[in-house]
């Protein structure tokens, strides 16, 4: 099955194939509720997972990691074209089916964000970096950068859906080093876009308490634990975004938490040259 496809309304169908109930007539993304232990406690029409640990660690296997319910799951609701709050390696983040239209909107309107600007897709592997996006970097540059707190900005292919983004043909993409994001993306076995869980405008999350209040209109909550050292400086920035996209040069569109590391690889390692102007090409 695609995973655009539960878009077109299967979900009740993908819920059962993996054990996942639904809610009351009527009351669609309401499934049943599944409070951890601790003192987070969902908000109605939410469902709300804890993952062992903080899901960032990989072990050898899903199963051993004890996030096999928690994939499953979140897979289902994606396939089905719902929203669901996952942790990353920055932030927590919104994440949604990339080939689902419906879904795309709905991640716009819960966040009051304007369509005007863009979506990231998430990816499990760097080598899927090539089926979405037209490279024209060393792929020893992607691995160096990814998994990690990067944004790699770079032309889109015929891949993607036309409703992702259809103002640009650039696209960013992550791979965040966060283990069970990893398994996600690749579980679910295609593009997911990926945006901060939280109001536009409004500070970034590193717990899921702080985006509570949009825990009603979502699907699922996926719940890693606090992100980071919160007093940290640099602890709500979220991933460094890179423009790729012109052979041999690389502009900054946002500093993010990993600036320095990422500028270091570009131009040492890699010798590209910095674009003073994001116009220049």
């Amino acid at each position: 099955m695609s995973p655009a496809g539960p878009c077109r309304g299967l979900r009740a169908a993908v819920a059962a194939s993996v054990g996942l109930s639904e809610g009351p007539a009527g009351s669609a993304r309401k499934g049943r509720l599944l409070l951890p232990p601790g003192p987070a406690r969902a908000a109605p029409g939410a469902r709300l997972l804890r993952l062992p640990g903080n899901g960032a660690v990989r072990a050898a296997s899903p199963e051993r990691a004890g996030w096999t319910e928690a994939l499953r799951a979140a897979v289902a609701e994606l396939r089905s074209g719902a929203v669901v709050a996952v942790p990353t390696d920055t932030l927590y983040g919104l994440a949604c089916s990339a080939s689902c239209s419906a879904a795309l909107d709905a991640v716009y309107r819960l966040k009051g964000r304007s369509e005007a600007k863009p979506l990231a897709v998430c990816l499990g592997r760097v080598v899927d970096v090539y089926r979405y996006c037209h490279v024209n970097v060393p792929e020893g540059l992607l691995k160096d950068l990814l998994p990690g707190p990067v944004t790699l900005v770079m032309e889109r292919s015929e891949e993607l859906n036309k409703d992702l983004n259809p103002f640009t043909p650039l696209v960013g993409i992550r791979i965040p080093d966060h283990a069970f994001m990893q398994d996600l993306a690749q579980m679910f076995g295609g593009p997911l876009a990926l945006t901060s869980a939280n109001l536009s405008s409004q500070p970034s999350s590193l717990n899921v308490e702080e985006f509570q209040d949009l825990w009603p209109q979502l699907s699922l909550v996926i719940d890693g634990g606090p992100i980071g050292d919160g007093k940290s400086p640099k602890c709500r920035l979220g991933s460094t975004v890179v423009d790729l996209s012109v052979p041999g040069k690389f502009g900054i569109i946002r500093a993010g938490c990993a600036l320095e590391n990422t500028t270091d690889v570009l131009q040492r390692k890699y010798g590209l040259l910095p674009r003073r102007d994001p116009a220049e090409t």
